[in-house]
């Protein structure tokens, strides 16, 4: 029998190790959203009395049984300083499926955001937060150099980790190419575009869109940029000011999504 190649056997390596993966989640918003999902393969529950007591008939209706724990000696691992409240539940990461399936068009000219090396987690919970109230399709960011799925984004996101798609892809370019194809707009944020969201945002209202941002400092990379199809703005209101990368998001999809409401 012929050997598989090395780089198949490498693939083949990679897939078995991330199906083996786990994420502890923590606090009780966070784990009282993962247990009410039917879609979160769930392994692990651990609760002090005060945490099952105020988790009510969410742990019951889940299936399952929770550890009970010392509050002084919480035996899951998580990193120095986090606020768990009492309650942890280990779990498979969210499969979302491909992102052709999750960007259709269909009915309506929906919005989706793309990060580009976006690595801090509470940047990423923030934004899939403002995503989920603001009806984007979805959040996407490279497989490398961005924020996984970890209890620390969970929590920021409050709850919306476990109802926004966020889809971590192998390209980002490779993506936007995809969407483009699919009949996407693609808008990257830059300070110093000549053009503004404003404006973008009243032309591309009947348009699927893509919006894409960069990481603090270094924005976007070259063939990201490359890749867009406008540069947009956010005009401040005096001569200096930025946001954030996960305020930067909130904004620009309240202004693409208001003009699709009216």
């Amino acid at each position: 029998m012929a050997q598989k190649p090395k780089w198949v056997v490498e693939k083949e390596q990679a897939r078995r190790s991330a199906a083996r993966e786990t994420v502890w989640l923590f606090g009780l918003h966070a784990v009282r959203d993962a247990l009410q999902n039917p879609m979160r393969e769930r392994l692990r529950l651990v609760l002090t009395r005060n945490a099952a007591d105020r988790l009510g008939e969410v742990v019951p209706a889940s299936g399952m049984t929770p550890e009970i724990a010392d509050p002084r000696r919480f035996p899951v691992p998580l990193d120095p300083g986090s606020v768990h409240q009492g309650a942890a539940l280990e779990v498979k990461p969210l499969d979302w499926g491909k992102l052709a399936d999750v960007a259709q068009p269909g009915q309506g000219a929906p919005v989706i955001v793309l990060l580009d090396r976006v690595t801090d987690p509470h940047n990423v919970g923030a934004i899939l937060r403002s995503a989920e109230v603001f009806g984007a399709r979805a959040v996407v960011a490279p497989s490398r150099h961005s924020a996984p799925e970890t209890g620390a984004l969970a929590k920021t996101a409050s709850g919306a980790l476990e109802r926004q798609p966020y889809l971590r892809i192998g390209n980002l370019g490779d993506g936007l190419e995809r969407l483009k194809d699919m009949g996407y707009t693609v808008i990257g944020f830059d300070g110093e575009a000549p053009q503004t969201l404003h404006t973008a945002a009243l032309e591309l209202a009947q348009v699927p869109t893509a919006i894409v941002l960069g990481a603090e400092g270094p924005g976007l990379r070259e063939r990201t940029r490359s890749l867009c199809d406008q540069m947009v703005r956010i005009d401040p209101a005096g001569a200096f000011g930025s946001l954030n990368v996960s305020n930067a998001a909130a904004v620009g999809l309240y202004a693409l999504t208001e003009p699709r409401r009216a």
